[in-house]
């Protein structure tokens, strides 16, 4: 059944793709973020707001069937020294949107959480992210509100930000010819397309993943330098790597959990998108973002 869907965070790097999946779905979808989206397409509504505003989310959730979240601050290196504009951003503006969807009698609360959230690690970003998790957990116990939680692992692809890791080793690479990594190398990650994750994003509104805790990563465990080496390659070789040869600390080494009170299950798709034709793609956007600033500059 189609729904009526609102993004919060939904003109971001995550959002935005999720929106599309949505939208190719044939879900309805309105998009609210402090900044107009770039990718807004004409099947979308765009609200310009702040998760802080109670009046503006509770303006923006009346008529809607699905919440998905995605707002807030999401970047852990971010939040490193940040408690209070993680408590602010995260968990205020969670609450905020708790309790409208709870007013408004939302059929489903989706939230973008961390394979972070029950590690050790990860600074305040984490703490923020445990609490929303506990909160929403809470939210379900009152007031039946129903909810997806969503652990998301190393997302890369189309339209990332320059904090994004992935897009930071290949525009190094692409330009400098070089690329510096804080670490050792043997750091295990499971790197996910933002579009693969974005499909799994939207079909977990299906009736079984209701009140679920749902981890969204790639589907084989790599090294970090397993993963440059593959840069590497695919620049001709003409790349070198450094290691700064330390623990990157807040970072995981081979697994970001400690302990899990509240397992996750893990969801694939059985079609998903090669790594090496991922970093393609993405040297391709940067390499087209950096002809449009040279021609911005000599126009100027």
């Amino acid at each position: 059944m189609l729904k009526q869907a609102i993004i919060f965070g939904g003109s971001g790097f995550l959002g935005s793709h999720v929106a599309d999946s949505l939208s190719i779905s044939g879900h309805k979808v309105t998009i609210f973020d402090k900044k107009e989206s770039p990718y807004l397409r004409s099947d979308q509504t765009m609200i310009v707001g702040d998760i802080l505003d109670v009046n503006q989310t509770r303006k923006a959730i009346k008529g809607q069937d699905i919440v998905y979240h995605f707002a807030g601050l999401a970047d852990l290196d971010h939040a490193a020294d940040k408690a209070m504009e993680a408590v602010n951003q995260n968990i205020v503006g969670t609450i905020h949107l708790l309790d409208a969807a709870v007013e408004f009698k939302i059929g489903r609360f989706v939230f973008a959480s961390t394979i972070y959230v029950y590690s050790g690690l990860g600074g305040f970003y984490r703490c923020s992210k445990q609490a929303c998790e506990l909160y929403i957990e809470e939210y379900q116990k009152l007031y039946d509100l129903d909810f997806t939680i969503l652990r998301y692992g190393s997302l890369y692809g189309p339209r990332a930000g320059a904090s994004n890791s992935i897009r930071r080793y290949l525009k190094a690479g692409l330009e400098n010819h070089r690329i510096f990594y804080p670490g050792t190398g043997d750091e295990v990650r499971e790197y996910i397309h933002v579009k693969d994750a974005a499909k799994l994003s939207s079909e977990i509104l299906a009736e079984g993943y209701k009140n679920q805790h749902i981890i969204i990563t790639g589907h084989h465990p790599m090294k970090a330098g397993e993963m440059l080496v593959m840069v590497q390659e695919i620049l001709n070789h003409k790349v070198s790597i450094d290691y700064a040869g330390n623990s990157n600390e807040g970072h995981y080494n081979i697994t970001p959990y400690s302990f899990i009170p509240k397992v996750g299950s893990k969801l694939v798709s059985n079609l998903y998108m090669d790594m090496g034709q991922g970093f393609l793609e993405c040297l391709q956007e940067i390499s087209e973002d950096a002809e449009e600033k040279k021609t911005s500059s000599t126009n100027e």
